[in-house]
């Protein structure tokens, strides 16, 4: 018997189901509730227009990607204006192209240039995409226009909530304003714990000095002014092979496979139980990161309700919440099955 399995866990019951159902309806009645206080409040007719729109979109967009929630998705940001025989364009075909292969979709803005690029590298099959509806521009590209998989939205907010809700992995390739304002509020929200981790790539073209250029800005500014910590270096990787960008993405779901917060403590589940002699290691290593207790291996906690993942092995601690960056260090050493990715000094 596994040690995983000497822990008690709690099945899926009429019981666990009736408590599910009583906390969903419990949820749209305070949707409910909310919607008669506005009236209550006299909200304006502006403010009733955006939340009813932004609810009506949301609520489609997550019935679009909900038959797809079981398939593992990346969301690939970039110019709009990037040309088809530019070498960023041909990376981030190569790029969608090798992960439509290894069974992931790709998720993009579903316009012209690294958005196109994506698609066209994935193929119709595995293309999925969230389109902006502007006023001078875009409509989605050829290879996505009309598709079933393809949401066309009003608010950027929701758009963007959608690329990083429903994502496993974030890459991005070089762009303007729009795309280093999604760069940094995806490393933003895995920085805070608001996302949970994920890998994030930025990709260049084979030579291109992009991202490099601003890696250089954040370690001899942020860091060097101690406006971030040294771990944060961890939540990214800088590439200009698309091989590498691949092996980044794959190598963080060789064991890793989800993580969730049950009260007060961080559940990890992995694919395979982790090995006694890491697990010790782990617990020297990674005390820091530790708010009370110790690591421990464990089956599914009985609050957890994913019935098709109660058979995955844990790692459950009481998490610190805020070394997010040793944290991933800590997925790493999962992955490679030993402590030596802890030993990675930053910058």
């Amino acid at each position: 018997m596994n040690r995983f399995e000497e822990t008690d866990s709690d099945e899926r019951s009429p019981a666990h189901d009736k408590r599910r159902t009583i906390e969903i309806n419990n949820l749209l009645e305070q949707i409910r509730q909310t919607a008669d206080k506005l009236q209550r409040d006299e909200a304006t007719r502006g403010d009733l227009k955006l939340l009813a729109r932004s609810l009506k979109e949301l609520r489609y967009a997550f019935k679009v990607f909900t038959p797809y929630r079981d398939k593992r998705k990346v969301t690939i940001f970039g110019s709009a204006r990037t040309a088809p025989d530019h070498p960023t364009y041909l990376a981030a075909q190569e790029f969608a192209a090798h992960m439509a292969r290894d069974s992931w979709l790709v998720i993009t803005g579903a316009g012209s240039g690294i958005m196109e690029a994506g698609h066209r590298g994935a193929g119709r099959e595995a293309a999925m995409g969230l389109n902006i509806v502007l006023p001078f521009e875009q409509e989605a590209n050829p290879v996505i226009l009309g598709d079933d998989k393809l949401v066309n939205m009003k608010y950027f907010f929701t758009r963007k909530l959608m690329f990083v809700k429903e994502c496993d992995a974030v890459v991005c390739l070089p762009g303007g304003f729009g795309t280093l304002d999604e760069a940094f509020e995806v490393l933003t929200l895995v920085q805070t714990g608001k996302r949970d981790l994920f890998p994030i790539v930025l990709l260049d073209a084979p030579g291109g000095q992009y991202w490099r250029k601003l890696d250089d800005f954040i370690r001899e500014s942020l860091h060097h002014d101690a406006l971030i910590s040294p771990e944060d270096f961890a939540l990214y990787k800088v590439t200009d092979s698309v091989d590498e960008a691949v092996a980044e993405i794959e190598q963080f779901y060789k064991v890793y496979h989800s993580m969730r917060y049950v009260r007060h403590q961080l559940v990890i589940r992995t694919k395979t139980p982790i090995a006694d002699s890491l697990l010790n290691e782990i617990r020297e290593e990674f005390r820091d990161i530790l708010s009370s207790g110790d690591f421990e291996v464990r089956r599914a906690l009985r609050e957890e309700d994913e019935s098709d993942l109660q058979h995955m092995p844990r790692l459950v601690f009481n998490f610190n919440r805020r070394n997010l960056g040793r944290l991933r260090l800590l997925v790493d050493c999962i992955n490679a099955g030993s402590i030596e990715p802890a030993s990675r000094e930053f910058p």
